[in-house]
């Protein structure tokens, strides 16, 4: 009986010093845990300049965060950029601060940094008792440039005429690559392409005057490289001003009830809403929302021209509204309404096949509002072409088309009070006059003649 109750007893003592035991055993794996602190470095590129911030997330989610050290390596010199130390909550339970963003200015003229090759070396230390209390170590090395000086931009062509509402090109070195480049014309940015030449270094881009650009609009020639310097300076050149044409056109009450049933999903019409109201928000809010639609069409484009010549106009056609003509809508005598017609209208029999003014590749071939069904192809170098109120599309998205291609024919989709086919130009989002890519004496002198002194 002794023996047993001596047992039990020894039974009872043991179990709480079991518990005990594995108690500091945990806590024991706990602080000498082994996995390392992490760091995510945000670098845009390798090649630094004269002053940016970059973001560096350091975190230790298990014993916190103890000491960061981040510095540049540049000829034998050790520069501090940041040099922090946290603080521990206490001794058995490890640092306060498991995560954090820190913001690392880097300006290397200010620290007497020279440009070239350099090393960022980024320490990061845990409060895990490893290493003899020491703690869990991330070491990175990364090897960058520090470039503090803006490339240099050459322009080629020298006689830079433009009319208002119209396009041009502009051709440029640079001293070396970068990832944005181009003209500014007043707050418009024209990218300029490069590898359209054999020569890597020379770019080309194409340029627009919009119709509301007048000849005191400033233009500059731009380049900003990898590291983040900016080069800039103004564009010698002429802007020859223009008038365009002032129209008023009746809005019917035989054209409301034709037209806007077909666009009362398009807009937010509340029901039993007058097609009248229906018509100034098609008019307005639809025709902006149309516009940004192209804005992400002509967003992007090949960096090689695919067209050649002049451009097609539609065969055996009348010309029956213009480019930037002003039009103030009217409904029984009252002005309702103004806006300005971005291409131009051509009427020629119903229906008559609308062949692609030039070689290019398609990018939009859909309905667009008040434009009806459209298409859209990409020339190269930013330049675009727009067919729209099309009866029915005869192209598709990614499809390479040749000159002269029947993309589709003409018809009275979107807002069209008649069969016709609205033309329109585009310098990337920019509306621009087709009539002077119709001329092939213009797209000499004002394109080609510009390549040709620099092949």
């Amino acid at each position: 009986m002794n023996a047993k109750k001596n047992t039990s007893r020894l039974w009872l003592l043991g179990i709480p010093a079991i518990l005990i035991f594995a108690l500091l055993v945990v806590f024991l794996v706990r602080r000498l845990e082994g996995e390392p602190p992490t760091v995510t470095l945000t670098l845009a590129s390798p090649a630094l300049g004269a002053s940016q911030t970059v973001p560096v997330k350091v975190a230790d989610t298990k014993s916190g965060l103890r000491k960061v050290w981040i510095g540049l390596i540049k000829d034998g010199q050790e520069i501090a950029l940041v040099d922090k130390t946290y603080p521990a909550v206490g001794l058995l339970s490890g640092g306060a601060i498991h995560e954090e963003t820190i913001p690392v200015t880097i300006e290397p003229r200010a620290k007497g940094i020279k440009d070239g090759k350099a090393i960022l070396r980024i320490m990061v230390r845990d409060y895990s008792w490893r290493q003899w209390f020491h703690g869990n170590l991330y070491y990175h090395e990364q090897e960058i440039i520090i470039d503090t000086q803006p490339p240099s931009v050459e322009v080629l062509s020298k006689a830079n005429y433009f009319s208002q509402g119209g396009a041009g090109l502009v051709v440029y070195k640079l001293s070396e690559q970068c990832p944005t480049s181009g003209i500014l014309v007043g707050d418009i940015f024209y990218p300029g392409y490069s590898g359209a030449l054999s020569d890597p270094s020379i770019y080309l881009a194409m340029v627009a005057v919009a119709f509301d650009q007048g000849p005191s609009t400033a233009m500059q020639v731009t380049a900003t490289d990898f590291a983040g310097n900016t080069f800039r300076a103004g564009l010698q050149h002429l802007i020859n001003a223009r008038q365009f044409k002032h129209d008023t056109l009746e809005i019917s009450d035989q054209f409301l009830d034709w037209k806007m049933p077909e666009f009362a999903n398009q807009v937010t019409a509340t029901p039993g809403e007058s097609n009248l109201n229906i018509f100034l928000k098609v008019n307005d809010e639809l025709r902006r929302a149309n516009y940004e639609t192209l804005k992400k069409v002509t967003a992007t484009s090949d960096n090689k021209m695919h067209w050649k010549g002049d451009f097609l106009r539609l065969p055996n056609a009348a010309p029956r509204a213009g480019y930037a003509d002003h039009r103030t809508y009217t409904y029984k005598g009252k002005k309702i309404d103004e806006q300005n017609h971005m291409g131009v209208d051509l009427a020629s029999l119903e229906q008559s096949p609308v062949p692609a003014a030039n070689a290019g590749k398609v990018v939009f071939a859909e309905t667009l509002g008040i434009y009806g069904q459209t298409v859209v192809i990409d020339h190269g170098l930013g330049l675009f072409s727009m067919y729209s109120h099309l009866s029915s599309i005869g192209a598709a998205v990614g499809q390479m088309v040749a000159k002269g291609d029947i993309i589709g024919k003409t018809g009275m989709t979107g807002l069209a009070g008649g069969d016709h086919l609205h033309f329109g130009m585009l310098v990337q989002h920019t509306f621009v006059n087709p009539i002077e890519w119709w001329d092939s004496q213009w797209i000499h002198n004002n394109i080609e003649a510009k390549l040709e002194g620099v092949k």
